[in-house]
């Protein structure tokens, strides 16, 4: 049995519809990633800043999981600015994935008018 046009079309759109759906929730969880690894760094960057005032010589304890390694602050302040660096990269990766989100999102915008134009010039014609 061969389905009619207009039920192509209302499956299509709806399988459309799900894809814009499913790259805008994923869009909101990269802006989310984003907004925590922008926090984190901040938070690295204000703790280099102090500790940079401590004399060389200080020993501090670094957090690591559940515990707590006695360390040197050139030790720490290294840890630190490779966490920074980390998020630096981390966010940039997620900023270039959300630039191709945004453009399949428009992608699939144009594919639904395309597809409602359709319908209409053939509801027209008809």
């Amino acid at each position: 049995m061969a389905r009619k046009p207009d039920e192509e079309l209302t499956k299509a759109f709806w399988q459309l519809e799900a894809k814009m759906i499913a790259t805008k929730q994923t869009m909101k969880l990269a802006d989310l990633q984003i907004d925590k690894l922008k926090r984190s760094k901040q938070f690295a960057e204000l703790t280099v800043k102090e500790i940079t005032s401590y004399p060389k010589d200080t020993k501090a304890y670094e957090p690591i999981g559940r515990m707590f390694l006695l360390d040197d602050m050139e030790s720490i302040k290294a840890n630190l600015e490779k966490r920074i660096k980390n998020a630096d990269e981390k966010v940039k990766t997620l900023e270039n994935n959300k630039t191709y989100l945004q453009q399949n999102l428009k992608e699939f915008e144009n594919n639904i008018r395309e597809m409602i134009q359709q319908k209409q010039n053939k509801d027209a014609a008809s």
